[in-house]
């Protein structure tokens, strides 16, 4: 999931709750626990103080209770982290600029005003339409009927399209 939810929204801080001395986390790489030096580094400590061992396949890193204070350690953990931070920021620059020079060649950006996008409930509208006139919740029918969707998102598809 992108670094750029909470914590609480990627579920780190249930991981963090979840997890105990011994057990060991697996990541695909850094930047997938925390998008700033600072959220690493807390993080980081947290699974250290817990006793539980992280290793960062794409940094090929294991760090641990026994080597977190190694300096090479450090040094690597922030080197990473701080690439990853800064390589956002370009990429976050690069788009802003790119938006702005298509922009000022007059090019009109988003979509059209008035143009009527398909939705993923359009598929079960029919179904949708029979829960909502039977008086079924909005949440009820998300979760046990559809599978799929938000309550938040289905009640605004409703709202526009069914009703």
């Amino acid at each position: 999931m992108s670094s750029r939810k909470s914590t609480a929204e990627r579920k780190i801080d249930e991981l963090l709750l979840a997890l105990k001395n011994g057990d060991i986390l697996v990541v695909s790489e850094l930047s997938r626990l925390a998008r700033s030096l600072s959220g690493l580094f807390i993080i980081v400590n947290a699974l250290i103080d817990k006793g539980v061992t992280l290793i960062a396949i794409k940094q090929n890193m294991t760090l641990d209770k026994n080597n977190i204070n190694d300096m090479q350690n450090k040094v690597i953990l922030t080197m990473f982290s701080l690439m990853s931070e800064l390589e956002r920021d370009f990429i976050s620059a690069r788009t802003k600029e790119a938006l702005k020079s298509r922009k000022d060649l007059g090019m009109i950006l988003g979509k059209p005003k008035g143009v009527i996008q398909s939705s993923m409930y359009d598929i079960d509208a029919l179904r949708i339409g029979e829960l909502v006139n039977l008086g079924v919740p909005i949440n009820k029918i998300s979760k046990l009927h559809l599978g799929y969707g938000t309550a938040k998102s289905l009640g605004e598809y409703v709202k526009r399209k069914v009703c």
